[in-house]
This record gives structure tokens, sequence and C-alpha cells, in this order.
């Protein structure tokens, strides 16, 4: 593979400006270290963060950027100091590609918090470069950032779990709610949302999704086996199900009112929001104080926590539904993304796409 001291080039998919398109970029990988991985990228998933940073949603975008934090690759090599990985190894890649190790969140295994982090694209490594994402041929990554994917998964089916399937079971782990016999939300049914049912109903969760209207009722119920299906419209079905849930996880992304579903939490009921949302939300605070309710947050995983996850999901044999597409596919998919056109994860076929020949 050539020493470790030469640079790489590889190509991937950018955006270049606000309007998001992405369209072929070759670049230069980092130089590999002694505590790195060089990964050959399988396939990458799609997430609804992809969209906000390729448009400038949050006002912090850099230009050209690959997205891509949901990367299944095949280790090519390894530098001399990494223990955890051999070539071969099939791994995976979230989220976050760096942290500042000596800080409280570090210490205590959420170095998702740390407030040096490193994102895997959007962000300027270490070295003064700037990292680039999974929609792309290769990475090279610090072995404390990839995750070994559990013999027999399917690499396709894996990607959606290091973000969605991490953002889902990290609160639940956190907050203590764990347990069978809870009484748990699932607001809004996306691809954070359809892994929250799946999870949440391994653990031996009661399970009711809410969403803005009946359209994906059955598939909720039937296909991803929820107990209960509300429409957050309907004043009577919500007045029904008035203080039945024991936490509420609440992955919608855009703008949307909190008191519906602030109402029907229990006593010291959790509102745990996820979604990435860049306006005020808006609630009285009666709707908190009367009932001791709280609204939170939960921020992805850790590392630690993300290779629980898999192992969980392997245990419980659950898997993500999702749609698989070719790289030159990646403008229609997210256009389909803005429209929650999507059953409920699109996933990059990159080594399909033949981006480094």
């Amino acid at each position: 593979m050539g020493g470790l001291e030469t640079e790489r080039t590889t190509t991937g998919w950018a955006a270049r400006d606000p309007s998001g398109v992405l369209s072929p970029y070759t670049y230069t990988l980092r130089s590999t270290g002694p505590e790195d991985v060089f990964v050959k990228v399988m396939c990458c998933g799609i997430c609804h963060t992809d969209l906000h940073q390729a448009k400038n949603d949050l006002g912090m975008s850099n230009y050209p950027m690959v997205p891509g934090h949901e990367v299944v690759g095949e280790v090519l090599e390894v530098g001399s100091d990494v223990s955890k990985f051999r070539v071969g190894d099939i791994v995976g890649v979230g989220c976050i590609v760096g942290c500042c190790r000596n800080c409280r969140p570090c210490d205590s295994d959420n170095e998702q918090y740390c407030l040096k982090k490193i994102w895997s694209y959007n962000d300027v490594y270490t070295d003064g470069k700037p990292t680039q994402g999974g929609f792309a041929g290769s990475m090279v990554v610090d072995q404390k950032f990839v995750v070994n994917i559990p013999e027999g998964m399917a690499p396709e089916q894996v990607a959606p779990l290091l973000c969605a399937g991490v953002t889902v079971y990290s609160p639940l782990n956190h907050f203590g709610l764990m347990g069978s016999g809870l009484r748990g939300g699932i607001l809004g049914l996306g691809g954070v949302g359809h892994m929250g049912v799946k999870i949440a109903k391994a653990m031996g969760h009661h399970v009711t999704v809410i969403s803005s209207s009946d359209k994906k009722k059955v598939e909720a119920l039937e296909h991803l086996g929820a107990d209960d299906y509300l429409v957050s419209s309907d004043a009577e079905g919500m007045q029904k199900a008035a203080d039945s849930l024991d936490y509420i996880i609440d992955t919608v992304p855009v703008f949307h009112p909190l008191e519906p579903y602030l109402s029907l939490l229990k006593l010291d009921g959790k509102l745990i929001l996820t979604g990435v949302i860049n306006t005020p939300l808006q609630f009285v605070t009666p709707m908190v104080m009367l009932g001791r309710k709280s609204i939170t947050g939960s921020f992805i995983g850790s590392m630690k926590e993300t290779e629980e996850m898999l192992n969980f999901c392997k245990e419980k044999n659950l898997t993500s539904m999702i749609e698989v597409v070719k790289m030159d596919y990646i403008n229609t998919a997210m256009e389909r993304l803005e429209k929650n056109d999507v059953r409920y994860r699109f996933v990059v076929d990159v080594a399909g796409s033949k981006l480094d020949q």
C-alpha cells in the first residue's frame, strides 16, 4: 500500500456552495499516522444533517464539503500503533473523528460532548487540513473513532446505525430508560425515528409513534411493530393519551410546538430532543412544572455506546429499513430526503460507484 508517510488522493462528491448540489471532487487525504486507520469506504448513509450542512442551514458551512457520517468500510492499512484493527476488518466511522482527550466529557467516555471535538466533515483536523466525510472513496481516521462491525451484519444495514441508531440508544441508556415495561413515544418517523421504534421495542417498551398525519400508520404498526399511533392534530386522540408516556424521543428536525407532546408525559417524564433545529422552540412553563417534566437533549452517542448499540442490534437481529442508491443519484436522494420521501434511510453504495477508479 506504500509507506505511511505518503499522502493519497481520493474522489468524493462535494457541495461547492449553499445550493447543496454535490459533484465529483478529488482531494488529498491527510498523512496516515501511527494511530490511524486507512479505510476504503463501502457505503455511507445519508442523514438529515448532511442536507443541513450542504445547504448551510446552520450558517457555518465551509466549501468544498464532502458530507457523510454513517460510514462503513474495509481497513486497507493500519498505523504502527494501531491495536484494535487489522487489514481486512469491516469497520464503521460516525460523526466525530477527534477530541481533546483531557476534558471532563473525554475522561468519562462522553467525547461527543467535548468542546474541541472534530467533526467527520466541515471541520479542520489537528494538521490544519479540512475534514471530509464518507461520500468518498476512502478516509483516514484515528483508531479511537473507528468501531468494528460485528460479524454477520450487512454493511449497508449497519451504516444508519452509526448515527440514527446510536442517537436513540444513547439517551435511553443515559437516562436509565432501557428496562422493559416502559411506555415510550417516538415523535417523527424518519431515519432516526424508525430505529427508535425498533430499538425501544427490542428493549421491551410499549411504543407509540406520534406523527403529523396518518400516512405512515400502517408502516409503523405493521412493518416496524409499534403498539400505537397518534396523529398530533387529532385532539381527541391526544387527549386520551395524555399523561401516559415515560419518555418521548423527539426526532423532528424542523420547527414544531412542544406543548402538545409535553401533555403526553407522565410525572417525571422526559421529552428528549434529538433533531437539529436552527430556530427557537417555545413552551409555557406550567406544562413542565405541573408534572416535574424535563425537556432535555441528547447528541449521537459515545464510541463506547456505539459499540454497545451495534452488539445490541446484532443480538436482537435489528436492521434498518433502507433504500440503496449509487453516488450519481445523490442529488436526487437529497431532494427526496428534504421532502421526507424515503423509507427510511438512503444508503449510498460507495464501493459500487467506483469513485477511485
